[in-house]
């Protein structure tokens, strides 16, 4: 008695074919902030040719309360702290701050979902504290995806700060990485108008 497998054609291929319209194709999205229309649409753009149904897994790291204080504090002047009496750490409600980061970052996973779904595709998501880059790394192995999407903000403090997502997921991923700057189209971001664009 013999036993076939669905998933393995007659023709002696592996039936890894991402036009076969069969299983899936992943794709792990790394997102700062949430998705407008017009980054989904791009997003969804890139998979137009594959036949297997696209699912988009997105992560979107928690903002980092202790993070958001100093920075608050970085933009008081020296001049200001030498007028100003010491502000105490107490003074600053540590655990309301971090619930408003959690409800801002699940409010952008949601935005990024919807606006996923609105442009026609498949996704999930979830908001993540870990290092972005190995929340990255475990999330392509558990899904065994295909790409990995990094997409930062166009502004160049902030990109300065994460570019770094983009080179580490590189050396550590054996996927294709491709960074996209958010809010600009691609031919934005290719012609040197915006902060630009870099694939593998």
């Amino acid at each position: 008695m013999t036993e076939t497998t669905d998933n393995i054609p007659d023709d002696g291929t592996t039936g890894d074919s991402i036009h076969d319209g069969r299983g899936t194709y992943d794709v792990v999205l790394l997102v700062e902030q949430a998705l407008t229309a017009a980054d989904a649409q791009q997003v969804r753009s890139l998979h137009t040719e594959i036949a297997d149904p696209v699912v988009y897994h997105v992560l979107l790291p928690l903002e980092d309360a202790a993070a958001r204080i100093e920075a608050s504090l970085g933009t008081i002047g020296a001049g200001d702290l030498m007028a100003a009496p010491a502000m105490a750490m107490n003074d600053v409600d540590i655990e309301a701050l971090r619930r408003e980061c959690e409800e801002s970052s699940s409010s952008d996973l949601h935005k990024t979902l919807a606006a996923i779904h609105a442009a026609g595709g498949q996704a999930t998501g979830k908001v993540t504290s870990e290092p972005p880059v190995d929340a990255l790394a475990a999330l392509v192995t558990a899904v065994d995806a295909r790409e990995a999407i990094i997409l930062t903000r166009p502004h160049v403090v902030a990109e300065f700060f994460h570019i770094d997502w983009t080179s580490r997921a590189r050396r550590k991923l054996g996927v294709p990485v491709l960074h996209l700057i958010e809010h600009e189209n691609f031919d934005e971001q290719a012609s040197g108008s915006g902060e630009g664009i870099s694939g593998v």
